[in-house]
């Protein structure tokens, strides 16, 4: 009986404390989201952030809201844009694809090694030494730090150079973050003029780290008749939606870096 009582109490504590709970959960309870919650399950859960949200949770939180606008999911596309806005009742949603690129050429045939690097096997382990051993202190490393994180299968290292398949890529944004140097930016897919290089070095300088590096010469410029092409810190840089993709800027670039195939 002595033993009977103390597990009794103790019985009694935890019942009433059960009961203290269960009331507590209804009475504190946060209402849910319907319309939240169907958003974010038609999200494709990537959790990539390019919509500028914390991941497909914030992002359907958000557009319940009133806050943000279907089409900002990039993996989605515009099959999940469309379901969005269906549920929002916004009708129908124009999204314009887009790809990353990278904006360098510099291989191993265009580019030379000014050291041998013998560390850790990533780009930012490598950029934090001298910027890297690579003749250009601008270029890519062809460690494959974006190859890494995309999910898509759609960067490859060729020859030191990271190229991107714009038909895999998604647009997440994943590559872009994770390259140290920035070379890596999304941009539509259209025919559009696309400058590889990223060197704000001066031309001569340019010229004897890289075989096709821009060297700033404002040819590019001085020809595109819809200006949409500038020279700045001696690097050009096209302006997608002033590119009208005639394709002149690139039979002016003395040095080949700039094409004309969009994000391929």
């Amino acid at each position: 009986m002595e033993m009977l009582t103390p597990i009794m109490i103790v019985g009694v504590i935890g019942l009433l404390a059960g009961i203290v709970l269960a009331v507590a959960s209804i009475v504190m309870a946060v209402p849910k989201d319907e319309r939240a919650e169907a958003l974010e399950a038609i999200l494709p859960g990537a959790n990539c952030g390019a919509c500028g949200y914390s991941g497909c949770p914030g992002y359907a939180a958000a557009m319940a809201k009133g806050e943000a606008v279907p089409g900002l999911c990039s993996p989605g596309g515009a099959d999940v844009a469309k379901k969005c806005g269906e549920i929002l009742g916004s009708g129908d949603v124009e999204m314009e694809r887009r790809a990353a690129f990278v904006r360098c050429m510099g291989s191993a045939d265009n580019t030379t090694e000014k050291m041998e690097y013998d560390g850790l096997e990533g780009c930012t382990a490598a950029s934090l030494l001298g910027g890297g051993a690579s003749s250009c202190r601008f270029g890519c490393l062809g460690l494959g730090d974006c190859l890494k994180v995309c999910d898509y299968g759609a960067i490859k290292i060729c020859n030191g150079v990271a190229v991107i398949d714009a038909e895999k890529c998604v647009a997440c944004g994943k590559c872009e973050k994770a390259c140290p140097k920035g070379l890596i930016k999304l941009a539509p897919v259209k025919q559009m003029a696309v400058v590889r290089c990223s060197s704000c070095d001066k031309g001569r300088d340019t010229m004897q780290s890289c075989k096709v590096g821009c060297i700033g010469c404002m040819k590019c410029q001085k020809t595109c008749e819809a200006g949409a092409i500038t020279v700045g810190s001696g690097l050009a840089v096209v302006d997608p939606d002033k590119c009208t993709g005639c394709g002149k800027c690139a039979g002016a670039c003395p040095r080949h870096i700039i094409t004309m195939c969009g994000v391929q």
